[in-house]
């Protein structure tokens, strides 16, 4: 038995909203049962984890949950004023990056030769070393084909840097380009559509080299 005395539902909320506050990164429900000893249910912390978003839904700060727990963050309309405290600029990633990370994230998992096929040209290491760098992609296993290629699929950094919890709320490509910064293309040049990268009958639609 716990030597804390019995909490009120409101007392258990604002214990929440203070570890929340002052984490470094997304908590999970097993991490925020351990403040009450676990004595409280994970239905009912589900109940008042809902109820403290819904009580910060008219700030510039949302409660949300994604796929490493709960967290607090920015709203993305605030986001472009935040980025002017910044002293170091945020890291440029090319196209070749982009659609690389495209093809892992709607064809995961995938190996390198699958996504060579996919884009029409070679995957030089630095873009998946980037991506690995980035905390976006992982080795997940190996295909057990002649020199086992590693299997690669996104991380659950990557969905949470796009404030997902899932792979099924994967947003089209364009709205994954708006959280990272791209460096200027030469010439004016659309990314390409996720149906594109996700679509397994058309592997010919593939975009090539930037």
């Amino acid at each position: 038995m716990s030597d804390l005395p019995v909490l009120q539902p409101t007392d258990a909320k604002r214990i929440l909203e203070g570890a929340l506050l002052a984490a470094q990164e997304p908590v999970t429900l097993a991490d925020l049962r351990r403040l009450f000893d676990e004595d409280l249910g994970a239905d009912t912390l589900r109940r008042l984890l809902e109820e403290l978003r819904e009580e910060w839904s008219e700030r510039s700060v949302e409660l949300v949950s994604l796929a490493s727990g709960w967290r607090f963050q920015t709203r993305r309309e605030f986001l472009p004023f935040m980025e002017r405290l910044r002293h170091e600029r945020p890291p440029r990633y090319s196209r070749a990056v982009m659609e690389t990370l495209a093809i892992i994230a709607y064809r995961q998992p995938v190996t390198r030769g699958d996504i060579e096929d996919l884009r029409g040209v070679s995957v030089s290491a630095s873009i998946i070393q980037t991506l690995e760098a980035r905390g976006w992609i992982d080795v997940v296993g190996h295909r057990e084909t002649p020199g086992r290629p590693a299997l690669y699929a996104t991380t659950k950094a990557f969905l949470d840097d796009l404030g997902l919890r899932s792979l099924e709320e994967l947003p089209p490509l364009e709205e994954i380009a708006k959280t990272v910064t791209l460096e200027p293309a030469t010439e004016p040049q659309a990314l390409p559509q996720a149906e594109s990268a996700a679509a397994p009958q058309s592997p010919d639609s593939a975009p090539g080299e930037s």
